[in-house]
């Protein structure tokens, strides 16, 4: 991947495949899935500006694997891999 760098509080996410067999073994075509709302933290931002000057220092760090939102963020595509840029609000919970 390219170096990249996102600003304040925004997060680059790759997003994590789901599985396309079903639990009765049934295989899923790509028309039917829905977009994965899981994915690894690959690039973190500096933190978010808050209001008296200060910067609050972001609390997903790179490698975290990460629940968002179905619709949060912009698509990027860099070196021909998708990423998705969302602002750190924009994730609910940090898998462990």
């Amino acid at each position: 991947m390219s170096n990249i760098k996102p600003l304040y509080d925004r997060v680059v996410i790759k997003r994590v495949e789901e599985e396309k067999l079903s639990a009765g073994g049934i295989v899923i075509p790509d028309s039917a899935t829905e977009k994965p709302i899981k994915g690894n933290v690959i690039a973190v931002g500096d933190g978010k500006a808050l209001d008296n000057g200060t910067v609050r220092a972001p609390k997903v760090k790179v490698g975290d694997q990460v629940l968002f939102g179905k619709y949060s963020g912009t698509e990027v595509k860099l070196d021909g891999t998708d990423y998705l840029v969302v602002k750190e609000d924009d994730i609910f919970a940090i898998l462990g």
